[in-house]
């Protein structure tokens, strides 16, 4: 792969199987930096894999096996000289269901910035600026300035999933993986997290898998469209939704099946 593409996240033939099942096959992807990339298909079909894929998570799993590169900003994270914490640290992960620690609001902040070494010599004044202005990216500080030491597990589950966002930014990624950041959240909460997402959208690059074709289709620029371990479409997200290529994807996005 060109060295210079300078795209957020490229990977080159990738494959993985989990033991002897294969669950992606020589998948080709270049995501842009600094938009919001949403990655839809069925249930099944490797987008979690994927994802997992990009923050080396996969790989605490014994029987998992993977071929091909996967570079972000250019770099191959499982190249020998990459060391694990540098690949976290550029790339954070959000899951499913909110998973705050349960500790304060600050100390959730300051979790990974301590981790990595940045805060560890901090001032308090310091770490008060780190944690008032990650709050204040995810649009939560407003909220919560009052009581950020109060335990974290006492917000709402809108609240807690903006608070795991604003625990990664700190230590400054230049990648954000979303697996289904809404699957927990009632329409409003949803609502908030892809408002958030669109004040993210430039300082990061965002790539979020979901299962709900509104939401891909509002909250992102570009779409990704996988099935059975394979990329079958990727461009713009308008595009795709209006003049889908191949008919998998008009199937798909038509609800015929998955």
């Amino acid at each position: 792969m060109d060295s210079g593409s300078g795209m957020a996240i490229s990977t080159t033939d990738l494959n993985l199987w989990y033991g002897t099942f294969q669950a992606l096959f020589d998948v080709n992807l270049e995501v842009k930096p600094g938009i919001i990339t949403a990655m839809i298909g069925p249930s099944g079909c490797g987008k979690s894999t994927f994802l997992r894929s990009v923050n080396r998570i996969n790989e605490r799993l014994g029987y998992v096996r993977i071929t091909g590169e996967i570079n972000v900003y250019d770099r191959n994270i499982y190249g020998e000289d990459v060391e694990l914490v540098q690949v976290r640290k550029q790339v954070g992960m959000v899951f499913q269901r909110p998973n705050p620690l349960p500790i304060s609001i600050r100390d959730n902040v300051l979790f990974g910035y301590q981790i990595h070494g940045q805060g560890k010599t901090a001032s308090k004044s310091d770490q008060d600026d780190v944690v008032e202005d990650a709050l204040r990216q995810v649009l939560l500080w407003d909220q919560v300035k009052d009581r950020l030491n109060a335990k974290a597990t006492g917000l709402s589950l809108e609240q807690q999933q903006k608070l795991c966002i604003a625990r990664l930014l700190p230590v400054k990624p230049r990648v954000l993986l979303m697996d289904e950041p809404c699957s927990a959240l009632d329409p409003k909460g949803t609502e908030a997290v892809e408002e958030l997402l669109w004040e993210l959208r430039g300082k990061y690059s965002i790539l979020i898998v979901t299962h709900n074709m509104a939401q891909a289709r509002r909250a992102s620029d570009e779409c990704i469209f996988m099935l059975l371990g394979k990329v079958v479409e990727h461009t713009e997200t308008e595009t795709m939704f209006v003049t889908p290529k191949f008919e998998e994807t008009e199937n798909y996005i038509e609800g015929r099946y998955g």
